[in-house]
């Protein structure tokens, strides 16, 4: 019995270690989704030997069980009108107690026909449980989106995300109303976009996720588009990728386009006539010709403004360095409002 109660208090104390000792700085990990909570299970017995049999027989002793439970799905938890009435057992053993009309109301197919409870799900002390395949960090998830709540503070990873939606698919859940813009489960993929934007806008497009899809976009600017795979082109689909393509495309001929009328010239003077003015118009088609001739769909501003403004240090007429500041700034401005995303 000693040893038995020795193991059991290891046990409380291991649930406590749920991060790794060396962390990577830029990587988050994912926080545990349950916790181990005891739950009193009826320990048989040995029959004592015949020669104690008028002897009184101690009462069956029970033992402290340690079982994992949702943090958020618990029997006592105040997620729904009406208490749990089954419960979801994930492929490392964490019960997620839920409601089968709130999963019914959102699935297209009895949530992959495993509802309503027929003979799949067995009947024990914790009421009707259902096995399924997900693990607890991916059930996770699934129900977060299906009730509608935020998972933001468990940390999920995009690898996470991504089967969940996978999963999502699979038990007739709809992925245009559950990952809406308005959604918790779309802002948070969405800010897995600066890390995985072509992960994330692959995952997206896979799944016909436009509105997920568009703001991805603007994140693959600086893609190099001859470096896509035959896999990711065929996950992609045509109609992503052409949308791909023509933002890469439009923007660089958008660019060579807006670079293309030098600064307007000013009236002759004295001091600068119009074939003085010449050499202002030359040298912005040589620096504006450079920039296009490597336009690139992300080139910012600052890297314009620094390849035109100087051609002002080499003028000495005040009129057509102000038609060059002028002609920088109504640049500037068209470039920023060039459309970023698909």
């Amino acid at each position: 019995m000693s040893t038995c109660m020795e193991n059991t208090d290891w046990d409380f104390v291991l649930q406590f270690v749920s991060e790794p000792l060396e962390m990577e700085l830029s990587h988050v990990p994912e926080r545990p989704v349950a916790e181990r909570t005891h739950s009193a299970v009826p320990v048989q017995v040995p029959t004592p030997p015949d020669s104690f049999t008028s002897s009184p027989v101690d009462p069956p002793a029970e033992e402290d069980t340690l079982v994992s439970v949702s943090t958020t799905f618990f029997p006592g938890a105040n997620i729904y009108s009406h208490p749990p009435d089954f419960v979801l057992l994930s492929s490392d053993s964490v019960f997620f107690y839920v409601h089968t009309r709130a999963l019914l109301g959102v699935s297209e197919n009895n949530f992959g026909g495993l509802l309503p409870l027929s003979s799949k799900a067995t009947t024990g002390q914790l009421g009707p449980v259902l096995v399924v395949p997900e693990s607890s960090t991916i059930l996770n998830i699934i129900l977060h989106a299906v009730y509608n709540m935020q998972c933001s503070h468990y940390s999920p990873s995009f690898e996470s995300l991504a089967a969940a939606l996978s999963a999502l698919t699979d038990y007739g859940v709809s992925l245009k109303r559950h990952v809406g813009p308005s959604t918790a489960l779309y802002s948070l993929l969405l800010s897995h976009a600066p890390l995985y934007p072509l992960e994330l806008y692959t995952l997206a497009a896979s799944h016909d996720l436009y509105d997920l899809a568009v703001p991805t976009s603007s994140h693959l600017l600086s893609f190099s588009l001859a470096s896509l795979t035959d896999e990711m082109v065929d996950r992609i689909g045509a109609i992503y990728l052409k949308r791909l393509f023509f933002l890469h495309f439009g923007r660089a001929d958008a660019l060579k386009r807006l670079l293309l009328p030098p600064p307007h010239p000013h009236a002759p003077t004295n001091a600068c006539d119009f074939t003085e003015q010449k050499r202002l118009t030359r040298a912005w088609a040589l620096a504006s010709a450079y920039l296009a001739w490597d336009a690139r769909p992300d080139l910012s501003t600052n890297a314009i403004e620094s390849a035109l403004a100087p051609l002002g240090d080499q003028i000495s007429c005040e009129l057509c360095r102000k038609a060059l500041r002028d002609r920088l700034k109504t640049l500037i401005i068209q470039w920023s409002a060039v459309k970023r995303t698909i």
